[in-house]
């Protein structure tokens, strides 16, 4: 009986850890789209390559040099986009994961915002016009909400 117990216990905590986790944007199986996110700090949108690729909290990670990925690799938690890498004004607005343009992005206060830009609809451009502090905020509330949500 005392073995079933634990067997059971185990088994709970190993789907409640499955379930907490982020619900990242890991389109073409890599986060920012493959795009460098430490490149993104320097005001550019790089692409990694193959041969510079990390995994980190279960996401992959490209980076254009080993330098960019020797510098994840020292602080991850500084270069990680905001709302798992979904778009930052979606996330603002109604709380939505919508995937994003990875050539579309912002720096403010040392963390990096993605945004989503086809078809005439650019929402970095929506963003700085709606007040992106108040969006900000309100993106933090809603990815509270939704992060671990698939």
């Amino acid at each position: 009986m005392k073995k079933l117990v634990i067997v059971i216990v185990l088994s709970l905590v190993g789907v409640f850890s499955f379930a907490q986790k982020i619900d990242y944007n890991l389109e073409n199986g890599f986060i920012a789209k493959g795009f460098d996110v430490v490149a993104y700090f320097s005001g550019k949108a790089v692409k990694g390559k193959q041969k510079f690729i990390f995994k980190y909290d279960g996401v992959t990670y490209k980076f254009s040099t080993q330098e960019n990925l020797n510098r994840f690799k020292s602080d991850p938690k500084k270069y990680i986009p905001q709302y798992g890498g979904w778009c930052a004004y979606a996330m603002g607005i109604k709380g939505e994961k919508i995937a994003i343009d990875p050539k579309t992005f912002e720096i403010r206060e040392g963390k990096l915002y993605l945004f989503y830009n086809a078809l005439f609809n650019n929402t970095f451009d929506s963003w700085l016009k709606e007040n992106p502090e108040k969006l900000r905020k309100s993106a933090d509330k809603n990815w509270e909400q939704v992060k671990n949500k698939r």
